[in-house]
């Protein structure tokens, strides 16, 4: 019965993508010009973190953050390929993408990120991560974008609000301004999520079960589609 229920959640967005895709043409002919790949919308999605780059760890569980995030990645890339998108992930194993673990890794990781996002002409960009607080009260999803990006700001209020709806959600969150690299590497909608504390045993426990990570890949897909519809 859930399976039946997705499939026709996805069929219902999928219609929504079509209608909505006359009124977000005219939106992206002023965000890019770039080519879609076969006809189709491509969204590039981002694993925060992999390799020796781990991310920070569960309180309870030291759960690695990279491999969360892969999860999610994947399971959003499955919604994203359903709905007819271009689905790409920067990365599709635990590995990192900086080829030797030599000093300067980090900027190497991140330059090919922005490679693979440039090389796809990605209309939108989504990079997922988990969140870590010193005080382990705090709990939730946060989203990001980039303050010089006006399409940018909508995409992300899209998403926070469908994950604010998730019946999980502890606290109403709305989007923040984030000086991060990943929401710089295209002119295009980007914006990052983090999906909740690692920092807080209530999130982590939530986080690690691939119930959860389904729950909210498919949050962070009907946000997408809501901005483009």
């Amino acid at each position: 019965m859930k399976l039946f229920i997705v499939k026709k959640s996805l069929l219902i967005i999928c219609c929504a993508v079509l209608v909505g895709g006359a009124i977000f043409g005219i939106c992206a002919g002023a965000v890019a010009s770039s080519a879609s790949h076969d006809g189709l919308r491509t969204v590039v999605i981002d694993a925060g973190h992999g390799g020796i780059d781990a991310g920070v760890l569960g309180i309870s569980t030291k759960t690695k953050e990279s491999e969360i995030n892969l999860y999610i990645a994947k399971y959003l890339r499955g919604y994203f390929a359903d709905a007819g998108f271009n689905a790409v992930l920067t990365r599709t194993t635990q590995g990192g993408l900086y080829g030797t673990s030599t000093k300067g890794f980090k900027m190497r990781d991140m330059k090919k990120r922005k490679q693979i996002i440039e090389e796809n002409n990605a209309d939108m960009v989504i990079s997922i991560h988990q969140n870590y607080c010193p005080i382990p009260s705090r709990r939730g999803a946060q989203v990001f974008f980039d303050k010089g990006s006006e399409y940018g700001k909508i995409f992300a209020d899209c998403v926070q609000n469908s994950l604010n709806e998730m019946k999980e959600c502890v606290k109403q969150n709305t989007p923040l301004v984030g000086d991060y690299y990943m929401l710089k590497c295209t002119p295009n909608p980007s914006i990052l999520v983090e999906c909740g504390f690692l920092s807080n045993a209530l999130d982590e426990a939530q986080l690690i079960t691939a119930e959860y990570q389904k729950a909210i890949a498919y949050a962070i897909f009907k946000g997408a589609v809501a901005f483009y519809s």
